[in-house]
């Protein structure tokens, strides 16, 4: 097994569950606070974009990865907006989706790749600006957005090895803006944290 096997192999493994604990949290907590659910769906399509593109491009690690990310995304936007977030948040997703159906059918993978490239920018916009804006984070799953950084990664290193300029963009997409996330919870739990503790002390 060579190095960008392995890579795909455990870029598969995290694909498939990078999503699950954003589940697990919502289903536990029963309410979406500081989830994007235009984030969700936007990252849905765009994992079944990347699934397709895998297919084309015959990637199977990237189908496998992609594609059980991509349903369990649906999924957290059913839940999400069962959960208490709003359709009215949809700014980004339906856009999306229109611009990968065009791009697919009148330019063909090289094209697609490159617009699939900028998508991890595109689906996580929403997300950092529903957690720089909203003081209850409850609902955000910081071990999703610590393997969605762990994705970006890994998936960066293995298209370094592949040469495959959009994977690498990708990646580094991926990476940049789950950190700002990451980040935002961890700062968000640390000030609860403080808080607590003051008031304990007092």
């Amino acid at each position: 097994m060579n190095i960008p096997s392995i890579l795909g192999f455990v870029g598969t493994i995290i694909g498939l569950v990078r999503a699950v604990p954003q589940l697990v949290r919502l289903l536990r907590a029963r309410g979406a606070f500081g989830v994007s659910v235009d984030t969700a769906a936007t990252s849905s399509i765009v994992s079944l974009g990347w699934a397709v593109y895998g297919l084309l491009t015959g990637q199977t690690y990237v189908v496998l990865a992609t594609g059980s990310s991509g349903l369990i995304f649906a999924i957290i936007t059913g839940m999400a907006l069962r959960y208490g977030r709003s359709v009215r948040e949809f700014k980004v997703a339906p856009i999306w989706l229109v611009v990968l159906l065009i791009t697919g059918f009148a330019f063909g993978t090289d094209v697609l790749g490159i617009v699939l490239a900028l998508s991890a920018l595109v689906s996580n916009m929403p997300q950092i600006w529903v957690a720089y804006r909203e003081d209850n984070l409850k609902g955000l799953s910081l071990g999703t957005w610590l393997l969605s950084l762990s994705d970006g990664l890994v998936w960066g290193t293995y298209a370094l090895l592949q040469h495959d300029i959009s994977i690498i963009a990708s990646g580094a997409f991926q990476s940049a803006t789950s950190a700002l996330i990451v980040a935002r919870i961890l700062y968000q739990q640390s000030n609860k944290k403080a808080l607590e503790s003051e008031m304990i002390s007092n």
